[in-house]
């Protein structure tokens, strides 16, 4: 049995006994859901993995409550730059690479000699955190390979009857998970993009590299240093495509796609570009790129709700978030990227 409580101060405390218990719940940040266990507890870890269905080589990412809780989770001092990010953009949406501590397990790193740790900006889940006192190892809360939960009912359609308590806080505000970046070295670099972006960093440090991963499948055999880079993640069960181009020539190329096909289909398209598709079934990614990463998982759910077969997408400028939206919808399509 799964059960789903508001949060509040006594739900949390009750989260949080599980926790030490070693089980595994699900709780809100501010990016989408994560499913929590103890970062040092292999046992618990273990369980997370089971609850996903998961790859064993997928890294996860420690949550922190404050900055005193870093002794343990990383080896050594935050270097001086990530200092500066931390300074700038803790509590929120920024995990950084790190040497792993003792305190985080190596079930939890995939066996990594470095951890992802963020402090999240959701009150809710620092507060879980600082009850549990341990730092939580938490990856998105849904079933591996789907579009991530930005609701305590899209954690429920994935995890009944797979963990014990999902704790309700409401919709996610940003939409797609933390930037990830290795803050080992400098200039540092950018794993998984974000809500804290591209430009965000290099205003902060005055430079920043972005993955070849980023924007391609890992290659055979290559290690996955992030969570988030596996080949096809964030996926509906529909066949997604993807058409890059100027507004005209990728809304004609999207109509030749969809008057092709002989199913149930929809069109995403930013929502000044939507009159272009005429009578066709089509849906708003929104006006703005943060608006399309604030409602891209919700809508990828709402296709398979509606046993939408092929969704053709427009692509989104990669200015700012719109790098985490293609970074989504890439791997959401498995690449399947029509340029014209």
């Amino acid at each position: 049995m799964t059960e789903i409580l508001p949060v509040s101060r006594e739900s949390v405390e009750y989260a949080a006994e599980l926790i030490k218990k070693g089980e595994v719940v699900a709780f809100p940040t501010e990016t989408v859901y994560g499913l929590g266990a103890d970062a040092g507890n292999p046992d618990a870890i273990k369980k997370i993995f089971a609850a996903k269905g998961r790859p064993q080589d997928n890294p996860l990412i420690a949550h922190i409550w404050d900055e005193s809780m870093l002794p343990g989770v990383i080896s050594g001092e935050l270097p001086t730059w990530a200092s500066v990010l931390a300074q700038k953009y803790w509590p929120g949406p920024l995990t950084m690479i790190l040497p792993k501590g003792g305190r985080v397990c190596l079930e939890c790193t995939a066996g990594l000699d470095s951890v992802g740790v963020r402090l999240p900006g959701n009150e809710w889940a620092r507060r879980l955190i600082r009850a549990s006192g341990v730092p939580i190892a938490a990856p998105s809360a849904n079933t591996s390979g789907r579009p991530s939960p930005t609701t305590a009912k899209h954690v429920y359609d994935d995890m009944k009857g797979r963990i014990p308590l999902i704790l309700d806080g409401g919709e996610a505000n940003v939409g797609v998970e933390s930037t990830v970046i290795d803050a080992r070295t400098f200039p540092v670099r950018i794993l998984r993009p974000g809500g804290i972006t591209r430009e965000m960093i290099f205003d902060a440090l005055g430079s920043v590299e972005v993955d070849a991963g980023v924007v391609r499948p890992l290659a055979q055999n290559e290690v996955a240093r992030s969570p988030g880079m596996k080949y096809r993640h964030y996926a509906p069960r529909g066949r997604l495509t993807v058409v890059e181009g100027e507004a005209l020539a990728a809304a004609g190329k999207i109509i030749e796609l969809y008057d092709a096909f002989d199913g149930e289909k929809r069109i995403f398209a930013m929502e000044d570009h939507l009159s272009m598709y005429g009578e066709r079934e089509k849906v708003s990614l929104g006006k703005d790129r943060r608006e399309a990463a604030h409602r891209l998982f919700a809508l990828l759910r709402d296709m398979d709700d509606l046993g939408v077969e092929a969704i053709f997408s427009e692509a989104v400028d990669e200015t700012d978030i719109g790098l985490a939206v293609m970074n989504r919808m890439g791997r959401a399509a498995a690449f399947n990227i029509i340029k014209v």
